[in-house]
């Protein structure tokens, strides 16, 4: 389907098995419509009425056999249609454990800004490497967007006041086009973009060249420091608010009962909103709410610090963020 001028290049992993069950569905779809349009016509011409005086047919109100085949089928294919979809969708929400790059994308009207972990920043342009999986980490500043790049066959829709994470592992250097695909505003048509896809060593030689202010580690840790963050969440002892050491990845028992796991989610939500869910052996109200007063970005740069004091191996492994994320008092500035 590549090779058509209608489609885009396949340009990541799961392009080809993404495009064969599209190709499927509509050669099911059309199948079905010819054979359903023959059959009308076919039988219409084959028990007309040739002349006013040729008796009337006489109707047949069931058959079994007939009936069983023509539910039988279809609803086989539809199984088909389902499990290979569910098989994909788990795939795309669920990135590798090992070996992948984090890039943090933020949509605003009209624009994408990126952020990768060694401190690089990007409006509409996104740079990767091929043969390594990218798990994207996306926000909304304002409205719902949709990041979408048709060469690698992915779209998702980025909801103000969550993360969203989806992943994909490019195949095919090359330059290829980033859209918006959920109207935003005005300038809805302006809000794209470019992503290129590069060797691994060309891309080592880019990122050496872009990393300003430091990583996004450290960005973070002065807005830990920036916010007065430190002087509760003492990291290696007990204060006020639970300490982030060794956090992020772990489970964390709230004062209701309840545990959670601390993901990308969990302090997000803990930082906005902090009396939502109090770690267990923590006071509420302690910790002041920060809504409105940290844009998207800082978000993340906290996050990725806070991620940072924990070992890699606890971090989750799943695609998807927490449904409810927690807030804890205290992971938080």
């Amino acid at each position: 389907m590549g090779g058509l001028s209608i489609f885009p290049p396949r340009a990541s992993a799961m392009a080809g098995e993404l495009d064969a069950l599209y190709t499927f569905l509509l050669v099911v779809s059309a199948t079905m419509t010819a054979l359903i349009f023959f059959l009308v016509f076919f039988f219409a011409v084959k028990y007309r009425r040739r002349s006013p005086n040729d008796p009337m047919p006489k109707p047949i109100h069931s058959s079994i056999p007939l009936e069983i085949i023509w539910t039988v089928i279809p609803f086989g294919f539809m199984l088909i249609m389902f499990a290979w979809g569910t098989k994909m969708y788990y795939n795309e929400y669920t990135p590798p454990t090992a070996n992948t790059l984090d890039i943090y994308v933020t949509g605003k009207q009209w624009m994408w800004k990126v952020q990768y972990p060694g401190g690089q920043r990007e409006i509409n342009e996104l740079h990767v490497p091929t043969g390594q999986s990218v798990k994207l980490t996306l926000a909304s500043e304002d409205v719902i967007h949709s990041f979408f790049i048709p060469a690698f066959r992915i779209k998702h829709d980025v909801v103000p006041g969550h993360f969203e994470t989806f992943w994909f592992q490019p195949t095919l250097p090359g330059r290829y086009h980033l859209f918006c695909a959920e109207y935003c505003g005005t300038n809805h048509s302006r809000m794209g973009g470019w992503v290129t896809v590069m060797e691994p060593a060309a891309y080592e030689t880019w990122l050496s060249g872009g990393a300003t202010g430091g990583s996004m580690a450290q960005q973070g840790e002065k807005l830990f420091e920036q916010y007065g963050c430190v002087t509760c969440h003492v990291l290696d002892q007990k204060g006020r608010c639970p300490s982030l050491r060794n956090v992020f990845g772990h489970a964390v028992q709230l004062d209701d009962g309840r545990t959670v796991i601390a993901d990308e989610a969990y302090l997000r939500e803990s930082i906005l909103n902090p009396n939502a869910k109090v770690v267990a052996g923590y006071q509420r109200d302690v910790m002041p709410n920060f809504q409105g007063q940290i844009s998207e970005e800082q978000l993340l740069q906290l996050i990725v610090y806070i991620k940072s004091l924990s070992n890699p191996a606890a971090q989750p492994t799943g695609g998807q963020p927490a449904t409810n994320a927690a807030a804890v008092k205290g992971v938080t500035p």
